[in-house]
């Protein structure tokens, strides 16, 4: 069994948030191999789509700096099933008018804040892979991985240099 920080690799999911138009190589580089993709929102750039949809098949939501008619076509939440995992998406966690538990979600993944976070709360793995795209401020460059191990949603935070 791999350690709880080491994803297997198959059935590994890649999440990335907040590229705002900054899709790094060293990103695509660490997606390569992941069996799904799926982007929390802040995008800037509809072809970066397509290039992660050359590494695995792509989820995105809308984020609130996506705007146009590419942007209009994503939905702001998503709920998906993975790997066995229940995953509900939307951008700013703040948002969440839902409760994860009744609605059977295992997972729920958020961007917006640039902050990488990882919490359990009462049978939810919430999961915020921080950004990948411009830095901002002193936060680190992050995207992070998910997958089901027993059962159970496991992430981790993988940074990218800088």
């Amino acid at each position: 069994m791999p350690a709880l920080d080491q994803p297997p690799l198959r059935g590994r999911i890649g999440v990335i948030s907040d590229t705002h138009g900054l899709l790094r190589p060293e990103a695509l580089e660490a997606l390569e191999g992941v069996d799904r993709i799926l982007h929390a929102g802040d995008i800037g750039d509809p072809d970066h789509l397509d290039a992660l949809a050359r590494i695995a098949p792509v989820t995105a939501i809308r984020g609130n700096i996506d705007r146009g008619d590419w942007a209009g076509v994503l939905a702001e939440t998503v709920t998906l099933t993975i790997e066995g995992l229940r995953i509900h998406m939307i951008h700013d966690r703040k948002s969440l008018q839902a409760d994860p538990g009744a609605e059977g979600w295992n997972v729920v993944i958020s961007g917006h804040s640039h902050k990488p976070a990882i919490e359990e709360a009462g049978g939810i793995l919430w999961l915020n892979p921080g950004a990948a795209g411009p830095r901002r401020f002193r936060l680190p460059i992050t995207l992070a991985f998910l997958w089901e191990d027993a059962g159970r949603p496991r992430a981790t935070i993988h940074p990218l240099p800088i």
